[in-house]
């Protein structure tokens, strides 16, 4: 009788701990569908605690595989997301990077490059559009920025790199699990063997640091080591006429840098 009733007071004890825990724990934000676009995010504080944790989930908000979105300037939202605003920025902070030589400039790119095309003829997708090939292409953009970019900045000090970070658990796949009931089923056991972002982080953190890179730039890594990407990415002619066709999409007229 007297264990019966200490089972009971264990039960009813951890049940108000549970309780009381989901009640400390407040309200949790979960609308994932606000846009950043945009927007500059400026978080102090951020390698540890609440910084950190807004940090990441504001980094979660990015573009893959989506509907047929236009950003507020009337580009297509990957490629929009993925490759011009990167361009925009990095063109923007070129003379204060030069400035701070030697340094690095790191573009996040992915295998998924490997099966993408620069579409020149319907860069705003305007004619057709599909949600991996919009996304490859971007990717692939992100390569032949990077590349071209090293090429711009050759005897200045900084150096260029482009990477694969692995197929990573993150946000990004949204919009992705919701194309087919085969994709859910593929992600739900997928998150089981796919990187951590901690791991995910790691070839980024190899080309940011590594004394190694130091005289290397215009390079593709992946998994902490060089790789060769795609023929397409390695075409001089195709990167400098991306070059000159983003310039001309986000408005800059700086021409060789």
């Amino acid at each position: 009788m007297i264990f019966k009733i200490t089972v009971v007071s264990a039960v009813l004890i951890a049940v108000g701990l549970a309780c009381l825990r989901r009640h400390m724990a407040g309200v949790r934000y979960n609308n994932n569908t606000t846009r950043l676009d945009g927007k500059t995010v400026l978080i102090t504080g951020s390698n540890t605690g609440i910084g950190k944790e807004t940090a990441m989930d504001l980094a979660k908000r990015g573009i893959m595989r989506c509907p047929y979105w236009k950003t507020e300037n009337g580009f297509e939202m990957q490629f929009g997301v993925n490759h011009l605003g990167h361009f925009l920025l990095t063109n923007l902070l070129l003379d204060l990077i030069k400035k701070s030589a030697p340094s690095r400039i790191l573009t996040v790119s992915s295998l998924a490059h490997e099966r993408g095309t620069i579409n020149f003829d319907d860069i705003y997708s305007e004619i057709s559009y599909d949600p991996g090939t919009s996304y490859s292409q971007s990717k692939l953009a992100n390569v032949l920025f990077s590349r071209e970019l090293a090429k711009r900045l050759e005897g200045t000090g900084v150096t260029t790199y482009s990477l694969h970070p692995g197929l990573i658990d993150t946000e990004l796949k949204r919009h992705w699990e919701k194309e087919s009931v085969i994709l859910r089923i593929f992600f739900s056991i997928g998150q089981y063997i796919v990187k951590t972002p901690e791991e995910g982080a790691q070839t980024t953190i190899y080309c940011a640091v590594d004394e190694k890179l130091t005289s290397e730039s215009g390079k593709y890594y992946s998994d902490c080591a060089e790789k060769t990407p795609s023929k397409e990415a390695l075409d001089d002619e195709i990167s400098n006429k991306l070059w000159t066709l983003s310039e001309q999409m986000v408005g800059l007229n700086i021409g060789s840098t």
